[in-house]
């Protein structure tokens, strides 16, 4: 699984102008799910989410985790992230689970943060979403389980 984690001072998405998932400070994680992929890689990255270190400390140093800061979680579906760009002018998907895998564990990694941590929003798996957030210095991890 592939999550790429950003640093925010907020965070919200949209489905047809309908607000479904938002968080003040905390991380918004794009998550993407890969043909090998499964329950417990889905487990690993939300320890690795909730454990990663990028919230700044007393002295300025990126010592405190999403647990420390007791900041929100939004998990957002984007299977764009699991890409083959390496030829041509157009990206390949055949690296990407297929939708009916994708689906099943983004709900797993969603079920299980909403079980460990809170607050926790999402996006809406297969829906267009409209995404956007202030970014937070910006502090942007790949993260990769």
């Amino acid at each position: 699984m592939i999550g790429l984690l950003q640093r925010v001072t907020q965070a919200r998405v949209e489905v047809a102008g309908e607000l479904v998932g938002a968080i003040d400070q905390g991380l918004l994680v794009l998550v993407a799910v890969q043909p090998e992929d499964n329950e417990s890689r889905a487990e690993r990255l939300l320890e690795r989410l909730l454990g990663y270190r990028v919230f700044p400390d007393a002295s300025g140093r990126m010592n405190l985790s999403l647990r420390d800061v007791k900041g929100g979680l939004l998990l957002v579906p984007q299977f764009t992230l699991a890409a083959d760009t390496r030829k041509g002018t157009r990206a390949s998907f055949t690296s990407a689970a297929p939708p009916e895998l994708g689906e099943r564990l983004f709900a797993h990694l969603l079920e299980c943060a909403r079980q460990t941590h809170q607050p926790v929003a999402s996006g809406r798996f297969g829906a267009d979403m409209q995404v956007s957030l202030t970014n937070d210095g910006p502090v942007t991890f790949w993260l990769e389980s």
